[in-house]
């Protein structure tokens, strides 16, 4: 049984008042800064975004990070293998295809162009493409890709997967494997990181990958680590790119001096396409809780650590 909970990171304080009165536990809210070595030791369950710098597993059965991604409890790090780690599942998917439509409607309804107009005042017109004469390619088949795809799918653009093995999915016209992912991007219109950063994902987004588009666009909300910065700014200049869209960076936030700023053809956001509401997170944190506590495993939310995501 879970009985001490050590709840920290960003949305601490939200949580310690919407938690309030719905849990007959030992619980402590502490900001990441707070959270002391007497804390760890005392806990059997962390939740947070991240481990706190002086992070111990000590007495914990279980951990539970309150965002998608767990590259910060697993990337580069040791796992205990007897303590359960499980994610954040909401409505993720959903909130990265709005930020991906978004921006692909910019560029294929030509907002920028139409922009610039107004600012001459002489009124040049461009046909806007519609979303169904667009090739995706979107890598990583999970749940948030899967979702991606499927909206994608819904205005008639041709969606095909990336994955490690290849397995074929309903909600993609087709799945290919990494290793023969180039004769799917040389005429693709946008592709799309979803990949959680695994060891296997690490630079995934390099000379080797890029050389085959030919100025496509290239939006990132998988992990920033995921994509080798020199190889990215090479794809411009040949044009292999046209357009880059990053929502998450190699360390975040993304220093003032990054290179990154500097080129017209990046857009930058703040690693905002998929918030965790605090909402979300309790609702997540508590029906995680509950299916544990009944026995039922694997979770649906659950991590394969050997896996890393």
């Amino acid at each position: 049984m879970i009985e001490k909970i050590l709840i920290t990171g960003r949305l601490y304080k939200v949580m310690e008042t919407l938690l309030v009165g719905k849990l007959n536990k030992d619980l402590r809210f502490l900001p990441e800064d707070g959270v002391s070595e007497s804390d760890l030791k005392w806990a059997d369950a962390f939740v947070s975004f991240r481990p706190t710098a002086n992070f111990q597993f000590g007495n914990l059965k279980w951990v539970h990070s309150l965002g998608a991604g767990v590259d910060a409890f697993l990337f580069n790090k040791e796992w205990k293998k007897d303590v359960l780690l499980s994610r954040t599942i909401c409505s993720f998917g959903q909130k990265i295809s709005e930020y991906c439509l978004s921006y692909v409607l910019r560029v294929i309804q030509f907002h920028d162009m139409f922009h610039q107009s107004k600012e001459t005042k002489l009124l040049k017109v461009f046909e806007p493409f519609a979303i169904s004469t667009q090739k995706i390619v979107i890598f990583g088949t999970g749940s948030i890709g899967q979702e991606v795809a499927r909206n994608f799918r819904l205005f008639g653009a041709s969606v095909i997967g990336v994955s490690l093995s290849g397995s074929q999915n309903e909600h993609f016209n087709q799945v290919v494997p990494i290793e023969n992912v180039g004769h799917v991007l040389e005429d693709a219109n946008w592709v799309i990181n979803t990949l959680p950063l695994t060891p296997s994902t690490f630079k995934l987004f390099n000379h080797e990958i890029f050389k085959h588009l030919r100025g496509a666009c290239f939006i990132n909300v998988g992990r920033g680590l995921s994509v080798d910065e020199s190889s990215l700014f090479a794809a411009l200049d040949h044009k292999n790119l046209r357009l880059v869209v990053l929502d998450v960076f190699s360390n975040e936030p993304l220093a003032c001096n990054s290179p990154l700023w500097s080129r017209e053809e990046i857009i930058i956001t703040p690693h905002i396409s998929a918030l965790t509401s605090p909402e979300a997170a309790v609702d997540c944190f508590l029906n995680t809780l509950k299916t544990i506590e009944l026995g039922k495993f694997p979770l649906m939310n659950q991590v394969e650590v050997d896996k890393g995501y």
